[in-house]
Formats: structure tokens, sequence, C-alpha cells
């Protein structure tokens, strides 16, 4: 009873939340510059607003009165009815508000519009570009868990030796190597680049992928995945495995870990029974965010170096071109994402430490 009534709770503060974070990042976009209008007009000026600009400024010369300030950088020499026009068809007629209402009430209908420049659903966009960062982002912090908490035990354990000097130097350069630098070597030893032709350089699947057998999809689909996984895992498993091993030396040096060791517990029970769960609590609280961060921010470099289109060059993109609804469309989905992962990562609070309770999680 108690479990359901925490999930109940958890689960009425999603609408709130969802509004808030929506009506800030509304207000955001409305007070930052060069919105989508501003962004086609300057586009579809081109060397007319150069010309246009000429003319003005000789006319100005001339002494004639100059025209009254546009609404638009970049839409002198265009006519204000195609100005109009392209303002109802981004919804830029209405008012701030009348905007923002609007747009709550097809959000809340899981309707997302379409994209302003890709004429495409937002949600048909989001969906073809999902599997592609949840292939990235879950094989992603899979990998780096399973790699980097066993690493950063293994190193409190054996704290001062020459294993924990070695990998712990490994780790630390590791660190300081962004994920692009990674990427780029793996593709030139790798991919055909100057060494071997091993990897595929680029893309998610093959071109003859839906003629393959199941298994051979399956393989195919892993394989591609080797090198941009492997880029992500090497520049993402050093701060959670340093991490891990601080957190594991703090535990170890505790009153309650000497006690235990005095009354005659065996070493594997006092490690696994005590410090595991006690140090454990705060790398699962960074699971929800290095899972949302891999799906969403952290594989934009590694997505435009290897081709794929994943949600985090999709936001980049429409970020760029000022694309308003599949900006807010990417926001939505990311928000009810990191809602519904910190509400299994509480869940995985209680799974490792039973004495938490739900009652201390629901501040």
């Amino acid at each position: 009873m108690r479990l359901g009534r925490y999930i109940a709770h958890r689960l009425l503060l999603i609408p709130p939340t969802l509004l808030a974070i929506v009506a800030l990042n509304f207000a955001a976009a409305q007070m930052a510059p060069g919105g989508p209008v501003e962004h086609l007009l300057a586009t579809l000026n081109g060397e007319v607003q150069d010309a246009a600009e000429r003319a003005l400024g000789a006319t100005a010369a001339e002494g004639t009165a100059a025209e009254p300030a546009l609404r638009y950088r970049g839409s002198e020499g265009l006519d204000p009815r195609l100005v109009a026009e392209i303002e109802r068809q981004f919804g830029f007629d209405k008012p701030p508000l009348e905007r923002f209402r609007l747009m709550l009430t097809r959000l809340l209908a899981f309707d997302l519009g379409t994209s302003l420049f890709l004429d495409r659903p937002v949600a048909a966009l989001l969906l073809e570009r999902l599997p592609v960062s949840l292939s990235l982002g879950l094989w992603s912090t899979l990998i780096t868990y399973l790699v980097a908490v066993p690493l950063g035990i293994a190193l409190a354990l054996r704290r001062g030796g020459r294993f924990d000097a070695a990998a712990t130097a490994v780790t630390v350069v590791a660190h300081a190597i962004p994920a692009m630098v990674i990427a780029v070597v793996l593709l030139v030893l790798f991919a055909g680049g100057r060494f071997w032709q091993i990897f595929p350089p680029g893309g998610l699947v093959s071109a003859d992928w839906a003629e393959l057998s199941w298994p051979a999809r399956i393989l195919d689909w892993l394989w591609h995945l080797c090198l941009p996984v492997a880029a992500m895992v090497i520049a993402g498993f050093s701060s959670l495995a340093l991490m891990t091993r601080n957190l594991f030396l703090e535990e170890i040096g505790k009153t309650y870990v000497l006690l235990a060791r005095a009354k005659g517990l065996a070493p594997r029970r006092v490690l696994f029974g005590h410090v595991f769960r006690n140090a454990m609590l705060v790398v699962i609280a960074g699971l929800p965010g290095a899972l949302l961060g891999m799906l969403l921010g952290g594989g934009v470099l590694i997505e435009a170096l290897f081709g794929l289109q994943g949600l985090g060059l999709l936001g980049v993109d429409a970020t760029l071109s000022r694309d308003f609804p599949v900006i807010f469309g990417t926001l939505w989905l990311a928000t009810l994402l990191g809602l519904m992962l910190h509400l299994a990562s509480d869940l995985l609070y209680v799974a490792v430490d039973p004495r938490i309770g739900f009652g201390a999680r629901r501040g």
C-alpha cells in the first residue's frame, strides 16, 4: 500500500512539473533573439536585403524621409503581405499568451504539431529518431556502469597498490579526453581511416538491412553501434569509476565498518552487506541523469560524427533554425522521460537499501 501511495503521489506531481518546465521554456524562447519568422525572412531575402539597404541608404542621402522601422530584421525589401502570411502560417499573428495556451492544449492532447521547416509531424520525427537515441543511450549507459562500478570497487579495495595507481592514471587520462576526439581516433583506427576497415564508419544499419534475416539484422545493428558506443563509454566511465572509488573509500573508513570487522564478520559480508548499499545510493541517484544525458545530450557530437540521426541532433538543428514545435516536442519528451526515470531511481533506492522507506523519499 505504501508503494502504491508513493507512486501515485509522484505521478500527481508530473502535471504541475510539466507545466512549469513548458512555461519556462516558452518564456525563454520568446526572449531569445531571432525567431522562426525572422529566420525564414533572412533566408528568403538573401541578396535582396543588401540591395534594399543600399537603396535606403541612397534615399536617406538625398534627404528623403526614412521608412518606419520594420518589425523583423531581414524583412527589408519584402512585401508586407508576405511577412503577414508567414506570421499567420507560423502562428505568430497571435499574442504570446494565446500561443502558449494553444501550444499547451496541443501538448496535453499529445498533439506536438508540425515542424516549421521540415514540414513533417513532430511526433513522427521523434518516433523516427527515438530508436537511434535509445540504442546509443541504453547500451552506453549499461556498459559504462558495468565497467565503471566494478572498477571503482576494485580500486577502493586495492588502494595504494600498483593496480590502483595504474588504473587511476588511465581513468584520469580518459576523463580528460573529449568524446569527439576519442570518436575520431576510433574512426581513423578501425573504420577505414588509415589502418583497419573493421567497423562501418557510420549509420545505424547497412543499406541491405531489410533484406537480411532477423539474427543477421540484430548482428548488423550491434556491429554499427560498436564504435559510437565505445567512444561514449571510454569518455564517460572514468568519472563514474573515480566517484565509486571515493564513495567506497569513504564508507570503508566509517565507524560502523570498523565495528563490524571487530565483531569478526567476514570481509565479504561487510563489503556487500553494509558498505555496498550505502556507497551505491549516490551512484544510483545519478543513473537517471546519466541515461537522460546519453539519450538527449551527451551523444550529439557522436551522432554527428557517425551519421546517426538521433534526438540530440534533431534538437540542435531545431534550435539553430528556431523550429519551435520540434524544440518543445523534444523538451516535452525529455521531461516525461526524466520524471519517469527519477521515479525509477527512487524505486531502485529502496531496492538497494529497504531501510530508507518511501516516507523518507517523499521530500
